[in-house]
């Protein structure tokens, strides 16, 4: 299965053709050099991870939709949406350890929402974010602003209020007594914790067309482009391989997994999650690992996987932002060096809800909460990142990403010096990655732009450079 995301098709799936005739126009149209503005790429995406219930004072789809032309600014091209399924009430959550069930004032109720992940329907979207029109207006402005918009999907486990626990239960897991039971650690043969779920099984196979289906659904009906598969690698990899050519007949999708599985790229993923990176970020950051951890994954990196498997990188997501913090509290004052850096590597930068106004707190995970939508500092730099990222081909991150060329300093276990080079651009990522200023030197000359701040700046053979604890420079041409 070629895996390149067909400009040209998925032009013609954004465009309404009147005729046969202007509809095969508009596919040759957008497959000649000159490809459409409207048909994103996956070479220079920046991917925004959408929590709508967040997102706003209202938490609705028509209220996120406004924003999606200033999404643009940032460099968007890909927007991934949280689950946006009708939740279940039978065990809901109300904390981590709380269920709904545990709480006896019915007004304290009504203020746990419960887990997105806890999905009662499938092919129906939750009332409080609106309807399903509201839905497909969102996904209709996302296209005429050049934008792909994927579904999270939860393919490993249903809330208990889905229809298949009383209608199919040979879909689920069950216990010694026969009981549907949630998904359990196959290590310890204990519960993961996600007791608001039920856990799908796809032993017999049987779960593999209905599934398929549901997801075809939002495709075919719907336009969506793709899916974000939570817990990819808990579902066999044989279901994937069936359901994914079958979704590509209908139109070229975009499949990132909530995984880093080499396996799983091989015809079916385009993009897995980049936790490596992610971690080593934050352990340099606690001073616990340095710039040499760096230099080791990018080795790791190119040895594992193939040069066109793309990886998400991040700072944040709506996990690491509920259960282990904001990149501010978690960075700190790295938090603007790391940010760049997930641009300037190779694959595609994330941007989840909030980090573009500098949320510093955890967003609420079980109950209705509200970023607020003041531009401080982070604004500009995600606005000039994603313009770098969009425009400038040697930050190219997709199929056929733009090369890598760590540049060696004097001091490389503190500072991180690479090029990356495409199509005649080059641009430089220098930073010191420590808490303590440093002095050094790198085999570059020149006179080049300091593309942040758009001053010129010189490198001359031998010249010490001093940069304050986690200064950062992108230098371009």
């Amino acid at each position: 299965m070629k895996k390149t995301i067909l400009l040209g098709v998925m032009l013609a799936a954004f465009i309404s053709c009147k005729d046969d005739k202007k509809e095969q126009d508009s596919v040759e149209t957008a497959q000649t050099e000159t490809k459409d503005e409207l048909a994103p790429t996956m070479e220079n995406s920046v991917i925004y991870e959408a929590n709508i219930r967040h997102y706003s004072p209202e938490g609705t789809f028509n209220a996120f939709a406004k924003d999606i032309p200033q999404l643009k600014q940032l460099g968007v091209k890909v927007i991934w949406l949280m689950p946006i399924y009708p939740i279940s009430m039978k065990n809901r959550k109300a904390t981590g350890d709380l269920s709904i069930e545990d709480i006896k004032d019915p007004k304290e109720k009504e203020k746990y929402l419960g887990s997105y992940y806890a999905i009662t329907d499938y092919t129906a979207v939750n009332p409080d974010m609106g309807s399903m029109e509201d839905l497909d207006n969102l996904v209709k402005t996302a296209h005429d602003n050049g934008m792909y918009v994927i579904l999270d999907w939860v393919a490993n486990h249903t809330g208990w209020d889905h229809k298949w626990i009383t209608e199919h239960p040979e879909y689920y897991y069950k216990n010694d007594k026969g009981e549907v039971t949630d998904p359990i650690n196959p290590v310890t043969g204990e519960s993961w914790g996600w007791t608001d779920v039920a856990h799908l099984s796809y032993e017999s196979k049987e779960l593999y067309e209905p599934m398929k289906n549901e997801m075809l659904f939002w495709i075919k009906e719907h336009n969506l482009d793709g899916f974000r598969c939570d817990v990819a690698d808990n579902v066999p990899t044989e279901f994937w391989e069936y359901a994914v050519p079958e979704f590509e007949e209908v139109k070229p999708v975009f499949m990132l997994m909530e995984s880093n599985k080499p396996y799983l790229f091989k015809g079916i993923f385009d993009m897995g999650y980049g936790w490596d990176l992610h971690h080593i970020m934050n352990d340099v950051a606690k001073g616990e690992k340095t710039v040499a951890d760096i230099d080791a994954y990018m080795v790791k990196k190119d040895s594992m996987y193939d040069r066109s498997d793309i990886m998400m990188n991040f700072t944040s997501n709506h996990d690491e932002n509920s259960w282990n913090d904001s990149a501010i509290q978690r960075l700190g004052e790295s938090a603007e060096t790391f940010a760049a850096l997930t641009y300037m590597v190779p694959g595609m930068p994330l941007i989840y809800t909030g980090q573009e106004y500098d949320v510093d707190r955890r967003l609420k995970f079980f109950e209705k909460d509200s970023i607020p939508k003041e531009k401080k500092k982070m604004y500009a730099v995600y606005e000039k990142l994603g313009k770098l990222k969009n425009e400038n081909a040697a930050l190219n991150g997709g199929k056929n990403p733009a090369a890598y060329n760590r540049i060696k300093t004097s001091d490389d276990t503190n500072i991180l010096a690479f090029e990356r080079k495409k199509d005649g651009k080059k641009a430089w990522y220098i930073a010191n990655l420590s808490k303590s200023a440093k002095t050094f030197t790198l085999p570059v000359t020149g006179t080049y732009i300091n593309y942040m701040t758009g001053e010129k700046i010189t490198f001359e053979e031998g010249q010490q450079h001093e940069f304050a604890p986690w200064q950062y420079i992108i230098v371009t041409e």
